[in-house]
This record gives C-alpha cells, sequence and structure tokens, in this order.
C-alpha cells in the first residue's frame, strides 16, 4: 500500500515538474511583468490541483510560519482574523475534492493546527436556525449551492469521504427563505452523468 501512494507521489511530482517547466519556458517571450502575472497564476492552479500529500507536507505545528504556509498551500478561499491576533485560513479542495482543511495560526504567526473539516462529528454540530456564515465558518466553502425559490430554499452541499458501502457521500444543509438552517439531508453520489 506505502509503495504505491509513494509511487503515484513521484508520478505526480514529475508530471508537476515537466508541467512548470514547459510553462518557464512558454514565459520567457513575455516582459517581466507580464511573466510575474502568468507564474503567479499558473502557482495558484498548481495549489488547487497539488496532491493532498504535497498540500501538507513538512507543516508542523509551533514552526511552519504562516509566509511558509500561503507559499506551500496558496492563497486560502477565506482568511479570517480574530481579536487575539490569530488566524484562520480555509482551504477547500472542492467542489469534487473530499476534504477542506482549516489551518489555525497562532497570534506569533506560526502553524497552530490543519484541520479536516467534513467529517461525521462537525455535521454533527449543524443546528437549526444557525446562519450561512455559522454554517460556513464550520464546514467552508460548499461544493455546490442550489436555489429553489419557489420553495423557498437555498442548499449548501459538501461531497466528503463517509466510507461504508459507497466511500463517497453528499452533505446537505437547507437554509429557509431567512437563511437559516432548518435541516439537513445527505444525499448518493451518482456517478456516469
Amino acid at each position: 500500500m506505502a509503495r504505491v501512494r509513494t509511487g503515484k507521489l513521484a508520478v505526480s511530482l514529475k508530471l508537476l515538474t515537466v508541467a512548470m517547466l514547459t510553462a518557464c519556458f512558454a514565459l520567457t517571450a513575455c516582459d517581466q511583468q507580464q511573466s510575474d502575472a502568468a507564474v503567479q497564476k499558473l502557482k495558484e492552479f498548481f495549489n488547487a490541483v497539488k496532491p493532498d500529500a504535497l498540500l501538507l507536507k513538512d507543516m508542523t505545528p509551533g514552526v511552519t510560519t504562516e509566509a511558509q504556509i500561503r507559499d506551500q498551500m496558496g492563497k486560502p478561499e477565506t482568511e479570517r482574523t480574530f481579536t487575539d491576533g490569530s488566524k484562520r485560513f480555509e482551504y477547500p479542495r472542492g467542489p469534487q475534492g473530499l476534504n477542506t482543511y482549516m489551518v489555525d495560526i497562532d497570534r506569533d504567526g506560526k502553524l497552530q493546527a490543519i484541520t479536516q473539516v467534513l467529517t461525521a462529528a462537525n455535521f454533527g454540530k449543524i443546528r437549526l436556525g444557525m446562519s450561512e456564515d455559522e454554517v460556513r465558518r464550520l464546514l467552508g466553502k460548499p461544493g455546490q449551492i442550489a436555489v429553489f425559490p419557489l420553495k423557498p430554499e437555498t442548499v449548501w452541499s459538501w461531497k466528503w469521504r463517509e466510507g461504508g458501502v459507497t466511500e463517497e457521500g453528499i452533505f446537505n444543509v437547507h437554509f429557509d427563505q431567512y437563511q437559516k438552517v432548518y435541516t439537513t439531508s445527505r444525499s448518493d453520489v451518482i456517478r456516469g452523468r
């Protein structure tokens, strides 16, 4: 099992290296400003598709700095700063990914913790009457949002690794017309459509 993962990681690294070299050669014809912007976009793209093993590699609580987190993980989807100076970065791996990472940074700018929040335990914290912002702070950016104006209802959905027979499932949070949670549900991942 470990050899298969290591092999996949090596292949991913080789593909990533080839893509980066190709992009660098293509950028030689651009002026410096265009080149810098293109490199930044390319870096953001690779961070978005980087395997989780590379995304989280060598992240050490109490040692890794905020700058190192940003360099390795890229720009967070959401960044929250709290009154004590600590921060929380949100890194959703969706819409088809199965993980969303919350990265906590202490007030000294050091990594405190990385938490994968798409779990049954976290879904169990959703309560009737919670606001959209409260749900977003707990689960991160949904992979899909569906609006049903005639009902009226908005449904946020996250694909996640639930285990069991189907391995993957979809957790849904249903909001009423006042943007408050009124129920949750579970859906199957439908393949081949």
